[in-house]
C-alpha cells in the first residue's frame, strides 16, 4: 500500500468519523453513528455491538490503506484504565492498532486549530465544538485568548429531554433553553462570528432545507456558508415545532437526528450570550487540525 495515503478515525461518542489522505488530499470521508455514550451509559461498559460496529469502520479503511491512526474522544477519556486496555489489546490483535485517548482540551484545541489556522478576520471568534462534551475556544486574529468547557453535550440534554427525538417533542424550546441556561452560565467575552465545529453542522441545515448564505467575510474551503443571527433564531425555533421524521427522511443517516435539536437550542443559547452576529456551520473536526503534523509525518518532513 502507498505510505503517504494514511487514515484517521475518530471516535465520538455519538459519531465515528473517517477521512483517508492521499499526501494532503482528502480522497474518502464517512461518518457512520455508533452511540458509544448512550449504550455506555445503560450497561456501565462499553457495548459490544458498538465495537463490531468500530470494526467495521477499521474494516472499510483497511481497503484504502493500513496506515491507520485512531483517536478516541468523550466517552473513552471516562471508561477505565482496565477496559481500554481490554480493547486496545482486541485491536492490536485483530489490527496491530489502539486507540490513542485525546484529552477533552487536546480534541478541542485541534478542532479550533482547524477552524481559525487558515482564515483570515481580525475580530473576536467564538468557536463552538459539541458532542459528548461542549467547548468554547475565543479567538482574535490566530490567537487564543481564553477557553471554557463544560461537561455535558447533546447526549445529555436530550436524556433529561427525550421526546427532543419525537417527530414532534412534547417539550419547549423555552424550557430546553432554560435548562441549558443554568448549565452554561454566564458567558464573559463578546464576539462577532460563531463557528460550530466538531459535528457535521451542515447536514443538519442541508436535511433541514434551511437556506445558507454564501461566507462573504473570508475565503475558506470548509467555511464556505454563514447564516445571520437573525436567520439563526427563527431556524433554531422552527426546529422544535417542524417534523423530524420528514428531515430524517430526507438523509441517509436518520439516527443522526436523535440529538439535532438538543444542539440547536444549545448552540441558539450561547449565540444569544456571546452577541454574535453570523453563524458559521461547519463539519470541522478534530481532524482537521492534526492532519498537517501527519501529513508531515507521512512525508517524512
Amino acid at each position: 500500500m502507498n505510505k503517504k495515503t494514511f487514515a484517521i478515525i475518530e471516535i465520538g461518542s455519538n459519531n465515528t468519523k473517517t477521512h483517508i489522505y492521499e499526501g494532503n488530499k482528502l480522497v474518502y470521508e464517512n461518518n457512520t453513528t455508533i452511540e458509544f455514550k448512550k449504550h455506555y451509559k445503560l450497561n456501565n461498559k462499553i457495548y459490544a455491538d458498538d465495537l463490531n460496529a468500530l470494526y467495521n469502520v477499521i474494516d472499510e479503511t483497511l481497503k484504502y490503506t493500513d496506515n491507520i491512526n485512531i483517536y478516541g474522544c468523550s466517552i473513552f477519556r471516562n471508561i477505565s484504565d482496565i477496559e481500554l486496555n481490554i480493547i486496545n489489546n482486541t485491536l492490536l490483535e485483530k489490527y496491530n492498532l489502539k486507540i490513542m485517548v485525546v484529552t477533552q482540551e487536546e480534541e478541542a484545541m485541534y478542532t479550533a486549530l482547524g477552524c481559525y489556522l487558515n482564515i483570515d478576520y481580525n475580530g473576536n471568534i467564538c468557536i463552538f465544538i459539541g458532542g459528548g462534551s461542549t467547548e468554547l475556544i475565543l479567538v482574535n486574529n490566530k490567537k487564543i485568548i481564553t477557553k471554557l468547557y463544560y461537561d455535558f453535550g447533546v447526549v445529555d440534554i436530550t436524556n433529561k429531554f427525550p421526546s427532543l427525538k419525537n417527530n414532534i417533542p412534547n417539550v419547549s424550546f423555552d424550557e430546553v433553553y432554560n435548562y441549558i441556561d443554568k448549565l452554561i452560565g454566564n458567558i464573559n467575552f463578546k464576539a462577532d462570528l460563531f463557528i460550530l465545529a466538531e459535528g457535521d453542522h451542515l447536514y443538519w441545515y442541508n436535511n433541514a432545507n434551511y437556506k445558507l448564505l454564501e461566507n462573504t467575510l473570508y475565503e475558506n474551503e470548509n467555511q464556505r456558508f454563514m447564516i445571520t443571527k437573525q436567520m439563526s433564531d427563527l431556524y433554531d425555533k422552527d426546529a422544535l415545532i417542524t417534523s423530524l421524521d420528514t428531515i430524517r427522511a430526507r438523509s441517509d443517516n436518520p439516527i443522526w437526528f436523535d440529538g439535532s435539536r438538543a444542539m440547536k437550542v444549545t448552540t441558539n443559547l450561547i449565540s444569544n450570550k456571546i452577541n454574535v452576529k453570523y453563524i458559521i456551520p461547519t463539519k470541522i473536526n478534530m481532524e482537521d487540525g492534526i492532519k498537517d503534523i501527519l501529513i508531515n509525518i507521512q512525508l517524512g518532513v
